[in-house]
């Protein structure tokens, strides 16, 4: 190759005339340049068994591109360098040792994000790693054993159910020994947890490297730290240049502010967070909001962290400050969509006001819109709300502590103020007390309450609920008085024992969300619930005793989304569904019984069918349609004209289809996939995908035949591959079969230069984003 001879000189001197020699050049220096690259010989290699030389190559590119799984740090680092190399001149190159390394320090000092460097730094070296995140929280919400399971699911690669702290510790202990692990344990604070996850590293292999960061020292003694890196604050120029990065998106700030930012600086004691929220509050502020939070700043120059970041949070309008404290308590982890029900329904704007808690670093929104908020932050906002009333909790506005919440509920006590009850997992709740006294409570949440079997008839008088959350508790029968909740926006009836609604469901007219999915006993639904004029979401997935769905759901105009997949007994919908002039989505995959479907609405954009008729409604007038799945409808032997707007057609399980209509006129088609058909059976393979849908092409090059019989397939597709005007590329391993249209030289180079350039722009998209997003799911989960 690097002397072009031969077949290669043939090849490249082929393009010369379409391509011009300048073009031709390069592509022979890129030639060169690849082979001058330097490899491995297979023959010096273990006496040139090809075996090993695949396992180094494999060791190698895993390690490069796990260079791309790294955590998310912040973009606005000052003076992190130099901690990283004083700590790392500490660290065995060869990794000959198993060391434990302490970064410890006051809240808001950085150690997090110290820790998340160094961490990225080394995970080149480990196959094994794992990040555990903000433990001291975590163990208070989940327990220890939550902590022992995600460290187990990162290093072993599987999740393990953990019975007792016991057992989770032989299993590190035993499955741990013979793995080289790099573990970074964060804020950890309990001797506890630290027994439970690592104890004294003496469970890894010899080459292992824990980082705990802790803002108590005395638990890096008892873990027997190999070495103990104190991080003190920011010097007065690196705190400078961090705060002027946030006022004044610059280095340094503007001449005219430089003498009062200068004296600002000096007020936040170097600590990186306060610099962080003080810098972005003032940003693009007058004058006089910079005078007086000097003033503040002076005023508390000797208080807690908490103290600093509190002149922001003073600086919300009320409005902004609820929706912050909401999220402090409770929403950290979820989805920035989640709470806006309840804030919606107090006549807030939470668009803006989460905005504006951005804009100023009191909250971080994740690429997928999840909620995120520094530890202190959130400190700080619960502490705020215990202060509303330190000693009687059921006199505060929020209660998200387990004990306190349990002690209000099984004290029976009057709760006239709170807005917030939080009660998830309490197996000794069997049945709610009288609620009449919870006259402001809007969001209840009984998740995970295995034993609560009944609601107090007390819990229609709840005028201001807004959400309900009862998934997966034994409750079998909702109380009539339900029907009371006029402002109740969403219920979750998730995985309980419900057999039926009660009628009065119906008078719930600000109702937006029914949540029933897995309620595997729920066998019938109320008339009543066609009153629903606000209802969008009726999720019945898994409604396994569900026969039919009342002819009423038809009046919900509002419906976005119906889903009801997997009632295997449904056996009919309504006739007047097709009245449904809101809905967008049906999903009804794995429905077993249901024989037919009516007349569909015309604004739907995506339909799932299982279906065991022999035909299909017309869907040509589905015009707004992009996706469409057929799955198992075992006995359709012809796809209806489709609208010639689809993009994406699955078909799953089928057995029976023998044609379609007008397949050649979905202009717009971009996916197409058969599955499990004895489709083209000459090839004996499980499933097929058709021309465009590897390279997104359009269904202009699907054009196989316009009507055909699978049976007949054989043939024609046999001469068009013989002609050269289509190609069959066999994957016999994956049991996949490519047809792609012929293409000349200059079409195939340009298209793989095009896919490759978007692989390599996604993976440098994606990747960095994997374990932040781990993180964000894991702190889901325990929300």
């Amino acid at each position: 190759m690097r002397h072009l001879r031969g077949r290669w000189r043939d090849a490249v001197n082929a393009h010369k005339e379409n391509l011009g020699e300048m073009v031709v050049k390069e592509w022979e220096e890129a030639l060169e340049e690849v082979c001058s690259l330097k490899g491995w010989e297979s023959e010096e290699i273990d006496n040139g068994y090809e075996g090993t030389l695949v396992k180094i190559v494999v060791r190698k590119v895993m390690a490069e591109l796990k260079r791309l799984f790294l955590l998310c740090v912040p973009e606005q680092l000052v003076g992190i360098d130099d901690h990283v190399e004083q700590i790392m001149s500490k660290i065995d190159a060869k990794f000959n040792g198993t060391r434990i390394i302490g970064i410890y320090g006051m809240g808001g000092i950085g150690k997090t994000t110290l820790a998340k460097v160094l961490y990225n730094k080394l995970s080149s070296h480990f196959e094994n790693r794992s990040f555990v995140a903000d433990i001291r929280e975590t163990s208070q919400r989940e327990g220890i054993k939550f902590l022992q399971k995600l460290l187990i699911s990162d290093i072993i690669g599987s999740s393990f159910d953990v019975s007792s702290v016991d057992e989770g510790v032989n299993i590190i202990k035993c499955r741990f020994a013979s793995k080289k692990v790099l573990i970074l344990l964060d804020d950890m604070d309990d001797r506890t947890n630290l027994n439970a996850l690592i104890k004294d590293g003496s469970w890894f292999e010899v080459g292992s490297i824990v980082i705990i960061t802790t803002r108590n020292k005395s638990i890096l003694d008892e873990a027997r730290a190999s070495y103990m890196y104190p991080l003190n604050e920011l010097s007065f120029d690196q705190s400078l240049i961090l705060f002027s990065r946030h006022a004044f998106r610059n280095d340094f700030p503007h001449g005219y502010y430089k003498a009062i930012s200068c004296e600002i600086v000096s007020t936040t004691g170097g600590l990186p967070l306060s610099l962080e929220v003080v810098g972005s509050f003032l940003c693009g502020r007058k004058e006089e909001v910079w005078k007086d939070t000097l003033k503040k700043l002076k005023k508390a120059p000797d208080k807690t962290v908490q103290e600093k970041l509190k002149i922001s949070y003073e600086a919300l309008d009320d409005e902004e400050q609820q929706i912050f404290l909401d999220i402090a308590c409770f929403f950290i982890g979820s989805h920035k969509e989640n709470p806006t029900y309840m804030w919606d329904a107090s006549d807030f704007l939470p668009g803006r006001g989460i905005e504006v808690l951005s804009s100023m670093s009191l909250i971080e929104i994740h690429e997928y819109g999840n909620l995120l908020m520094h530890d202190q932050l959130r400190d700080l906002g619960r502490e705020i709300v215990r202060l509303e009333n330190a000693k009687q909790p059921q006199k505060r506005s929020r209660l998200w502590n387990y004990e306190e919440a349990a002690d209000v509920i099984d004290g029976n006590k009057k709760a006239t103020e709170l807005k917030v009850l939080y009660l998830t997992n309490c197996q000794s709740l069997k049945r709610t007390p009288d609620l009449s006294t919870f006259k402001r409570l809007e969001i209840l949440t009984l998740k995970d309450c295995h034993n609560l079997e009944e609601l107090h008839p007390s819990i229609g008088n709840l005028a201001s609920l807004i959400k309900l959350n009862l998934s997966e508790t034994s409750i079998m029968k909702l109380p009539e008085s339900i029907g009371n909740l006029q402002n109740l926006r969403v219920l979750n009836i998730h995985r309980t024992s419900l057999t039926e609604l009660p009628e009065s469901i119906g008078a719930m007219k600000e109702l937006k969300v029914i949540k029933a999915y897995l309620c595997t006993n729920l066998a019938h639904i109320p008339s009543s619930i066609g009153s629903l004029a606000s209802l969008q979401t009726l999720d019945l997935w898994g409604c396994h005793s569900l026969t039919e769905i009342p002819d009423s759901i038809g009046n919900l105009a509002s419906l976005i989304e119906l889903e009801a997949c997997y009632c295997k007994n449904l056996e009919r919908l309504p006739s007047n569904i097709c009245k449904l002039i809101s809905l967008e989505k049906l999903l009804l995959f794995d429905c077993e019984k249901l024989r037919e479907l009516p007349k569909l609405p015309s604004g739907l954009t995506e339909l799932s069918i299982t279906c065991q008729g022999q035909s299909l409604p017309h869907l040509s007038q589905l015009t707004r349609l992009e996706i469409l799945c057929l799955i198992d409808c075992h006995w359709l032997e012809c796809v209806p004209e489709l609208p010639i707007g689809l993009s994406e057609l699955y078909i799953d399980g089928c057995g029976k289809l023998k044609a379609f209509t007008n397949l050649s006129d979905l202009k717009h088609l971009r996916h197409f996939q058969i599955v499990g058909m004895a489709v083209f059976s000459f090839l004996a393979v499980p499933f097929y995908i058709f021309p465009g849908l590897l390279l997104g092409s359009e269904a202009a090059e699907i054009t196989v035949t316009t009507i055909f019989s699978f049976v007949e397939a054989e043939k024609p597709l046999s001469l068009m591959v013989v002609s050269k005007s289509l190609v069959a590329k066999i994957d016999w391993p994956m049991g996949i079969v490519n047809f792609q249209m012929t293409k000349d030289s200059n079409e195939i180079l340009n298209s793989a230069e095009t896919i490759l350039e978007k692989l390599l722009d996604l993976v440098k998209k994606s990747c960095p984003q994997i374990p932040k997003e781990t993180t964000v799911h894991k702190a889901a989960l325990r929300a």
